[in-house]
């Protein structure tokens, strides 16, 4: 720890290992009973009894399954702290004690559900986070609103949130931060200033064609040869039409087609994903995305192809605010070390708490480790072990002191943003 720590900042290490055993069977409360997106009513329920007992006012079903606390400590900057309440539709195969054996319907289905994304670790470091805010609030003025959202795995539950009046009913936010959990070693947090997630838009796309005996193709317009051609043709969007130097990806996860294998079907359905970082490249693989598949159409003499592509329903790319970064940034080193603030690359994955930094609102998203360092080394070596990434149904984060460093990092970011003005 720096030296020339501030009092408040020295003694965050200290509340947090005390306040420890609390969190831990917090969250692995949590994480035996996951639920899905806009179905999170037990965790709901249980976040706000935590910061009802801290003092917080508490208003509960914002945006479906929402939280909003807030805390007023006198005039200062207003921060935002957010964590997500949502699991995945997934089996859980770690073996923990702790493990998930959680059910649940989804998309008129029985499906297993687990928190193999790391929300129960952020949850737990959430509530930490207010606990010791709260223990040192005689170092600092302002108003803390933190905000449990639903939905961040089936997107959605950010922008219900706002739809709901979350920067009208409650105190808008000067700074917001959020965290995550990283597949890399405990103890370290990963940051960077400008794009570190990317933007995602889902797409769908029904081709439509006439059916007929497979034997007489010429009597058909078949929509199976139309999707299958879009398939190939629009990677050539993201290799002749995109910059190379630039991220962009264009994915098809899904393809339905047909009943028989003597029959050529009416219809041809894909689904898939768009991701990019430039809302210059973002609006130009959605433009080429469409073209393709309307020409892909054309050339076969079919009907238009229906085109579910709205990029409102769309995530943007999380941008980290550079000058929140580089203050947070020396807070964390002060907090944690120099050695353990590491800059990291952007991630290709997506995430909506891009949706708080709506109206200018400055916003800084960060990782943690949760890995055990010498799993991570392992990986690394020519043939070592796999190392389980998030949405990996062997993901397993160490809760200490993955938690711990969630907690003194996220602390140390809002009294950072406390102290600075607004």
């Amino acid at each position: 720890m720096a030296q020339n720590a501030a009092p408040s900042t020295q003694r965050i290490e200290p509340l947090v290992r005390d306040m420890y055993p609390q969190l831990e069977t917090l969250y692995k409360d949590i994480h035996a009973h996951p639920e899905l997106g806009f179905q999170e009513v037990r965790t709901a329920a249980k976040l706000a009894a935590e910061m009802r007992a801290l003092g917080f006012e508490v208003t509960e079903k914002v945006g479906r399954t929402g939280v909003v606390a807030v805390y007023r400590n006198g005039a200062g900057p207003t921060v935002m702290v957010r964590t997500e309440l949502d699991a995945l539709p997934m089996e859980e195969k770690t073996g923990l004690p702790y493990a998930s054996k959680a059910k649940a319907m989804w998309q008129g289905k029985e499906t297993f559900v687990a928190h193999s994304c790391g929300h129960d670790i952020h949850m737990a470091s959430w509530a930490g986070t207010a606990r010791t805010l709260l223990a040192l609030k005689g170092q600092w003025k302002g108003t803390l609103v933190f905000v449990a959202q639903p939905a961040e795995e089936a997107s959605g539950g950010a922008k219900g949130m706002l739809a709901d009046g979350l920067y009208t009913r409650f105190p808008k936010p000067d700074f917001a931060f959020a965290l995550h959990t990283s597949a890399s070693p405990y103890g370290y947090v990963g940051y960077r200033a400008g794009p570190i997630t990317s933007a995602s838009d889902g797409m769908e796309i029904l081709f439509k064609g006439r059916g007929g005996h497979g034997s007489a193709p010429h009597r058909a317009i078949d929509p199976i040869t139309m999707a299958a051609r879009f398939v190939t043709d629009v990677q050539t969007v993201v290799s002749r039409e995109k910059d190379p130097s630039e991220f962009g990806v264009v994915t098809i996860g899904a393809f339905q087609a047909g009943t028989a294998g003597n029959i050529i079907p009416d219809e041809a359905l894909l689904r898939g994903t768009i991701r990019s970082y430039n809302p210059k490249v973002r609006d130009g693989l959605i433009d080429g995305v469409r073209r393709t598949a309307k020409a892909t159409a054309a050339m076969a003499g079919a009907p238009e192809p229906v085109i579910g592509l709205d990029p409102s329903k769309g995530n943007a790319a999380v941008v980290n605010d550079q000058a929140l970064v580089q203050r947070t940034v020396a807070a964390l080193k002060a907090q944690l070390g120099d050695e353990k603030v590491v800059q990291v690359p952007p991630i290709t994955a997506s995430e909506d708490f891009s949706e708080f930094a709506v109206d200018g609102v400055p916003s800084m998203f960060f990782f943690i480790g949760v890995s055990d360092p010498k799993d991570v080394a392992e990986s690394q070596k020519p043939g070592g072990k796999p190392l389980p990434f998030n949405h990996s149904p062997y993901f397993a984060p160490v809760p200490e002191p993955s938690i711990t460093t969630g907690v003194r990092a996220m602390t140390a970011a809002v009294l950072s943003a406390l102290g600075a003005k607004s």
